[in-house]
């Protein structure tokens, strides 16, 4: 039986913590954007969205990552601007998602994650800095920064969910394992929506800005239990978002992490995607 015990043991986060502490180069984050970019393009590829490429030559770092893999593995930062600018933009991604995820998880488990969220977040933004510096050397003879030179995201926090204020408690501060888990996964479904609309917005990925808003109101309400279901095209979109679990998987993997806090999150994330793909069948 999974419990909070399980999740926030005295050694859990602080093992996961210690064997991520060695990341600290490029070549260190390598297999981070692509386990990113992986996630990245099975989405958009599920979603059939529009695809012109991160540049005018069609150069597609997400949907073949493997050149851009390799410069990373060697520990080089000169990639082409819009290339670098995507890296950057998936590292910055996820340097911004984990403070505000706490925000929406109940106290004992925002005590025991935040001072490995925060670390985690300073690390990224360190290895994001020469990408986003080679988007700027591009610029023009001012210095001016390109268009798609990513800005860190700003993600939606409970306080600003288009839903009644007392709502995210309620699930939040329900008390017991169920609160997380439920908490959890309303984090997850409001800011993967946001961060895939960062990245895809660098990446050439077309995403209906209409669909992003009606997908972050829609599961908002369904998450804080004020809507009974998800309209069709945003639940699709939902199913194929909470295959971050194979992200999950992938980091875990990668990193030779072991961890059981990375374990407890992948469950929670791939039961979300089975009862989400079951719904999408009946």
């Amino acid at each position: 039986m999974i419990d909070r015990a399980t999740v926030v043991g005295p050694l859990s986060p602080a093992v996961t913590l210690l064997r991520l502490l060695a990341a600290r180069e490029v070549a260190d984050f390598a297999e981070w954007y692509r386990a990113g970019a992986e996630y990245t393009d099975r989405v958009a590829d599920g979603m059939d969205f529009d695809r012109a490429g991160a540049d005018a030559t069609g150069a597609d770092p997400v949907a073949d990552p493997s050149e851009t893999v390799a410069a990373l593995r060697a520990g080089r930062t000169d990639l082409r601007a819009e290339t670098a600018a995507v890296v950057a933009a998936t590292y910055l991604g996820d340097a911004a998602f984990g403070r505000p995820f706490l925000a929406y998880t109940p106290r004992w488990y925002r005590l025991a994650l935040a001072a490995p969220v925060a670390l985690a977040a300073r690390r990224l933004r360190r290895v994001a800095a020469p990408f986003r510096e080679q988007v700027v050397a591009a610029g023009d003879g001012n210095g001016a920064v390109r268009p798609r030179s990513p800005p860190e995201p700003a993600f939606t926090v409970p306080s600003d969910l288009p839903v009644d204020a007392d709502a995210v408690a309620a699930v939040r501060d329900a008390g017991g394992f169920e609160a997380f888990e439920r908490s959890f996964v309303l984090a997850d479904a409001v800011l993967h929506i946001e961060w895939f609309a960062h990245v895809a917005a660098v990446a050439g990925i077309a995403v209906p800005r209409d669909l992003i808003d009606r997908a972050v109101r829609e599961s908002a309400a369904h998450y804080t239990g004020g809507r009974e279901s998800l309209s069709p095209d945003v639940r699709r979109f939902q199913r194929l978002l909470f295959a971050d679990d194979a992200w999950v998987r992938d980091v875990d993997t990668s990193y030779r992490l072991n961890s059981t806090l990375f374990g407890v999150w992948e469950r929670v994330l791939r039961e979300e995607r089975r009862r989400l793909d079951r719904a999408s069948r009946n």
